[in-house]
């Protein structure tokens, strides 16, 4: 069973292709303007919410029986620091008028508790309506930069656009591209660079890590070197897969200083 994200018109599951485009601020928004205690919520949560960078939602559980239905959903947003925050929705229609009516709750006791206040079943996790959360997020490990949340799958494939060195000689293979197209926040930081080599002033190296956080929550780098290391000193550029791979590069090219040189 799907589960929707537009919860107002219909329990009726949706196709990837007619999943609602909303931001997660205005996911945000319109479970608040529903919910009958809205009010209630934290301001410290609400204000975490503000820097959501993606949302998704999922069925916790159901119930269904005799004109009447409830219904448990988990939305979750992953945050700017990566971490996730996830609000509990109660919706049944028990009230009078048999009118859809909806709750939120920031924990998931809470949301158990006005659950067995209904007039249905008390709430038991339905397995065959357990639908996972699609990106993943990871709340155990602290990021190891702080990001900045942009056309970042673009931003990797300029990056990798613009290497000169093949696959062979380190540069990122398609399983890494594939990968980095889910990128939606980074940092780029200069990692190492020394101005000049050898009294040569223009030959210079330098060392960038592209940060790149995925929506799953993991954390992925490219290192580039920019050097001008080359037979009419132009400036060329390289990626490679790890900071070990980017320095054993740039030692191979330093050595290869003397030879230049002499030509």
């Amino acid at each position: 069973m799907s589960v929707p994200y537009e919860y107002e018109t219909a329990y009726e599951p949706q196709s990837a292709e007619q999943k609602s485009p909303h931001s997660p601020q205005e996911h945000l928004e319109r479970l608040l303007r529903r919910a009958l205690n809205s009010f209630d919520l934290p301001d410290d949560t609400i204000g975490r919410l503000e820097s959501a960078l993606a949302y998704d939602s999922s069925l916790h559980s159901a119930h269904h029986s005799a004109g009447m239905h409830r219904e448990t959903y988990r939305h979750t947003w992953l945050l700017a620091d990566a971490g996730a925050l996830t609000l509990w929705e109660l919706a049944h229609n028990t009230g009078p008028g048999s009118h859809p009516q909806y709750e939120l709750y920031a924990d998931e006791e809470e949301a158990g508790v006005a659950t067995s206040r209904l007039p249905l079943p008390p709430d038991t996790p339905a397995a065959v309506c357990e639908q996972p959360v699609v990106l993943q997020l990871s709340v155990t490990d602290e990021p190891r930069h702080t990001y900045v949340p942009d056309d970042s799958a673009d931003h990797a494939r300029r990056l990798l656009r613009r290497a000169e060195n093949p696959v062979s000689e380190g540069r990122p293979a398609e399983d890494i591209e594939r990968l980095l197209r889910s990128a939606f926040a980074h940092q780029i930081t200069q990692a190492f660079g020394r101005p000049c080599l050898a009294g040569e002033a223009r030959l210079c190296f330098s060392l960038y890590e592209h940060a790149f956080l995925l929506f799953d929550g993991s954390e992925l780098s490219l290192w580039e070197v920019e050097h001008t290391v080359t037979p009419d000193k132009r400036h060329r550029c390289e990626v490679y897969v790890s900071e070990e791979a980017a320095r054993a590069a740039m030692e191979l090219r330093a050595r290869s200083l003397p030879q230049q040189r002499t030509k």
